[in-house]
């Protein structure tokens, strides 16, 4: 009877009580359990809705909410900014003062000054008379060369003048029947003579004490071959020295060159003149 009662009464659940004991009660405690946890969701969502909330760390891709850090190797230093300086703005000052310049002074006239006369409209100068030609009544010099007269100069064809002032020049014509005026036609040929007896001329062979000497004229002929014949002077100047230098330019300068191909002549006669300025 003892070990069946005492199994039966184990096979009870723990709700009923024992006999000899008080009935429990379990109504009240689970309505304070039941009202406790109500309340303890009640403040989780409440802190949930109205927490403040924080930077997001979490991302929403395949990590499933892990967060990435990437590691900073080395961070250069971030200058701040300076303040502002305010400064008053000025005007440029020219001067090289440190503070105003001095005000200009006045242009004051002194008292004693006079005061200058306005210029006026410019009159028109009276007209001048004609100057007076001056006529030259004094006799040509020899052997002066001709102009205005209608007619063509004897002598010099071509001229020249050296450093020391001193001049030349020469004239060449053909022989009766050769063809036409030689110098208009040949005038390269002309100069071609020119030019080699003014380079011969040594004015150093003449005396130092002679600075001036008249006109001197050495007639020769050139034949075709260039060489030259009856050398002789027809005009002399009075001094034997440049008379000496004079024919001895055209010496030295034997042979010309030979003369033009198509000219019919057999030679050319030449007038060579020399003026000496020291």
């Amino acid at each position: 009877m003892g070990s069946d009662g005492l199994m039966a009464g184990g096979s009870r659940s723990l709700g009923t009580a024992l006999p000899g004991s008080p009935e429990p009660r379990l109504g009240g405690g689970l309505a304070v359990s039941a009202g406790l946890h109500a309340g303890l969701a009640v403040a989780l969502l409440l802190a949930t809705i109205y927490a403040p909330r924080g930077n997001a760390w979490a991302t929403t891709g395949a990590g499933g909410g892990a967060v990435k850090i990437n590691a900073v190797g080395s961070l250069p230093g971030v200058p701040l900014p300076l303040p502002a300086v305010v400064s008053t703005s000025r005007v440029a000052d020219p001067t090289k003062g440190l503070y105003k310049n001095e005000p200009a002074p006045k242009n004051v006239p002194p008292p004693d000054a006079t005061a200058l006369q306005k210029f006026e409209k410019e009159k028109k100068l009276p007209p001048s008379k004609p100057s007076r030609l001056l006529e030259d009544n004094s006799p040509p010099p020899p052997g002066a060369i001709p102009y205005g007269q209608g007619g063509t100069p004897a002598m010099p064809y071509t001229q020249f003048t050296t450093g020391s002032g001193s001049q030349g020049g020469v004239g060449m014509t053909g022989p009766t029947g050769a063809a036409g005026e030689f110098g208009t036609r040949y005038s390269w040929y002309v100069e071609a003579v020119q030019r080699r007896i003014s380079g011969n001329w040594l004015q150093s062979t003449i005396d130092p004490s002679i600075r001036f000497a008249p006109r001197v004229v050495v007639e020769f002929q050139i034949f075709r071959d260039g060489t030259a014949g009856n050398i002789q002077i027809i005009t002399r100047s009075g001094n034997a020295s440049v008379d000496r230098s004079a024919l001895r330019a055209v010496q030295d300068s034997v042979p010309f060159p030979t003369l033009p191909g198509d000219y019919s002549g057999s030679y050319v006669s030449v007038q060579f003149w020399f003026e000496f300025h020291r």
